[in-house]
Order: structure tokens, then sequence, then C-alpha cells
């Protein structure tokens, strides 16, 4: 794990965009970071029925979710807004 991105507890659902966003923080700056509902079905392997649901998904697959995002950071991998997106 890259000790200069850092990944605070903090992450929302966003109704309207069915995703999951949550900030990396990279040698001070935040970078915006987002994870769909279509990929934390993916993950989970299940419907996942709920913004409830949708955080405890996220929850448990935190750290795969987390290591994807940094190694996206690195490679800087980011869309034209500057955030990292996972679909």
């Amino acid at each position: 794990m890259n000790q200069s991105i850092l990944f605070p507890d903090l992450q929302e659902w966003n109704e309207e965009q069915q995703e999951i966003h949550f900030p990396a923080q990279v040698q001070g700056a935040n970078i915006e970071c987002s994870i769909s509902l279509a990929r934390l079905v993916q993950l989970e392997g299940r419907e996942v029925q709920s913004q409830q649901e949708a955080l405890k998904v996220f929850d448990a697959y935190r750290f795969d979710i987390e290591d994807e995002v940094e190694m996206l950071i690195e490679q800087e991998e980011f869309d034209e807004q500057g955030r990292v997106v996972l679909i």
C-alpha cells in the first residue's frame, strides 16, 4: 500500500448517479473517487437493493476498491474532471 495515498473513512451514496463517492488524499490534495452500483453488484455477485446495502457492500470490499483506485491514481487514470471512477 502506498503511504502517500490515504483513504479517509468518508463515503456517501449519490442517489441520482447511483454510485458511492469517496475521497482519496494524495500528497495533501483530495481526489474525488466513485464506484458505480453496477460495479458493487459485480463485486457482491448479487443485486444490491438499497442505499444501506450498497454502503455495506462498499465496506465489505473497501480494501479491494482502495487497491484498485490506488493503482489508477498511480497510473494517472483520471476522467475529464480529474476523478477516479470505477464503473
